[in-house]
């Protein structure tokens, strides 16, 4: 009697993205019909400089074991101010969405954000991983991952207000406060996007609440996994890069965002 055959070889994913996706990519890999290895990096890289963000990339794409056997790393990060401009692939090829930010990835597509942005200026918006990967407690969405490495804590913008009063006089700290460190001037609205992953209600309340108290009007907004679903799943079309070993990523200042160099 014949034994049963051996089981197909699933091809083998690594997946290396921003924990603003954790929930999504972590869905996304469970169900996937391939093998999905995945790693996050802390959310906020793009509030680092462009060189420090792409630092962080490259170094954990350098870190991927060349002999693992993976079809392709799968970048969970848009053009992100830059910070992925310059990241080389190595052994395994890149494969990365087409966006100028991880909102796209909320949206399912370019055109669907791009829409929305145009008819909803000032927006600020929210989802469980912005909600729920905040450094401290309460809702402070303001709070740059990266602290003082950041950009804003360069400018000395990380800090409380207390601890700006304590370091540059009341004068000083009220100054700073009114002008280039009030980021909440240019926004008049929140939008929460629910993907569907989890239950959001507490979350959502979190932000509405915030809402309220800053005085802007606050949207719920159901989301599409659509495009995440596809850099797991495929197929890797226009909507996405794919970068050979040995190539790298740079800026085109187009609708197709990134490009191969």
């Amino acid at each position: 009697m014949m034994g049963a055959p051996p089981p197909a070889q699933k091809r083998r994913l690594k997946f290396i993205g921003c924990e603003i996706i954790y929930r999504e990519a972590c869905l996304l890999a469970a169900s996937s019909a391939s093998l999905v290895d995945v790693e996050f990096l802390r959310k906020g890289l793009h509030d680092l400089e462009t060189p420090d963000m792409r630092a962080r990339v490259q170094g954990a794409v350098d870190a991927v074991d060349p002999y693992a056997g993976y079809e392709a790393i799968l970048l969970g990060y848009a053009r992100c101010n830059d910070g992925v401009v310059g990241v080389t692939a190595r052994d395994v090829p890149l494969v990365i969405p087409r966006a100028h930010d991880c909102i796209t990835f909320f949206f399912g597509s370019r055109a669907a954000y791009r829409a929305y942005f145009d008819e909803h200026p000032g927006t600020y918006y929210l989802s469980s991983g912005w909600s729920e990967r905040n450094v401290q407690e309460g809702v402070d969405y303001s709070t740059p991952a990266y602290g003082t490495q950041g950009v804003m804590g360069k400018l000395g913008l990380a800090e409380s207000y207390e601890q700006m009063v304590e370091k540059y006089g009341k004068e000083n700290a009220d100054f700073l406060a009114a002008t280039v460190g009030d980021w909440k001037k240019n926004y008049s609205r929140y939008l929460y996007i629910t993907m569907g992953v989890c239950d959001e209600s507490s979350l959502i309340e979190a932000g509405r609440a915030e809402a309220r108290k800053l005085g802007w009007h606050f949207e719920e907004r159901k989301g599409n996994i659509a495009l995440l679903k596809k850099l797991f799943e495929g197929p890797w079309d226009d909507d996405f890069l794919v970068v050979p070993p040995g190539k790298t990523i740079i800026a085109r200042n187009d609708e197709m965002i990134l490009d191969v160099g």
